[in-house]
């Protein structure tokens, strides 16, 4: 075999060793979660804009709410707007984007549509992630008055997830919220949060802090181990074919 043969053979190796090593390189990246798509993951400046005054009161990204009970819920916040002034907004979405939380991805939301203290006070602004089932919500200064932080965290964390965790029903979820959050914001008594069952360990359906602190640190150092394998395997085979040929 002459010398530019073996040229053509070392670098047709090299490149089929590489593509190999890429290849798997991205499937386990891809099995492991650490690779996702812009179709998985929203930003804020992704999301659509909507102003004070506009009639849009759920933007279901995530296709959660049936046709019916969007048209249903439009209408009690529309009502409630009319008559209040203050405007409630629901939001879905199919997860936010990596170094967000559910309530940082509401916070920026919210001062993104409402970007001054005025067009803020009467705003009202809920978020859900299907993919974390969980829920971030920002109440401007006027409706505060009415919906206090106790009540919007259990609107949060009570009526929004409860059907959730008794079986993904989001329909009447948002259902729910939306009537409590009418009732509270017209003056009404607080209905207070759904009925549910106690001894449904709602804890073991959610990782800690602690534990997806924990699964980062492992996912980082797999990434970095495939990162180095990715680079020696290819130069390792280089070589092994170059001192194979002389």
């Amino acid at each position: 075999m002459n010398s530019h043969s073996l040229q053509q053979v070392l670098a047709q190796s090299v490149q089929l060793c590489w593509s190999g090593a890429v290849g798997l390189f991205l499937l386990l990246l891809l099995v492991l979660g650490l690779a996702t798509s812009p179709a998985e993951a929203v930003a804020v400046f992704q999301m659509p804009t909507v102003a004070p005054g506009e009639s849009t009161w759920v933007v279901d990204e995530a296709s959660l709410i049936s046709r019916f009970n969007e048209a249903k819920i439009s209408g009690r916040l529309g009502d409630l707007a009319t008559v209040t002034g203050n405007e409630v907004r629901l939001v879905t979405i199919h997860h936010f984007d990596y170094g967000d939380t559910i309530q940082t991805f509401t916070d920026k939301l919210f001062d993104r549509w409402y970007p001054t203290p005025e067009a803020q006070a009467n705003q009202t602004l809920l978020v859900l992630d299907d993919v974390t089932k969980t829920v971030g919500i920002r109440v401007g200064d006027q409706s505060a008055t009415l919906l206090d932080p106790a009540i919007a965290t259990s609107v949060a964390q009570e009526t929004v997830l409860f059907p959730l965790l008794d079986g993904d029903k989001y329909n009447q979820s948002f259902l729910a919220a939306s009537d409590r959050l009418v009732a509270v914001l017209s003056g009404k008594e607080d209905p207070g949060p759904p009925a549910f069952d106690d001894s449904y360990d709602s804890e073991s359906t959610f990782a800690s802090a602690e534990e997806t602190a924990e699964n980062r640190g492992n996912n980082a150092l797999i990434l970095v181990v495939l990162l180095v394998l990715a680079t020696v395997i290819p130069m390792a085979t280089y070589f092994w074919y170059a001192g194979f040929g002389n």
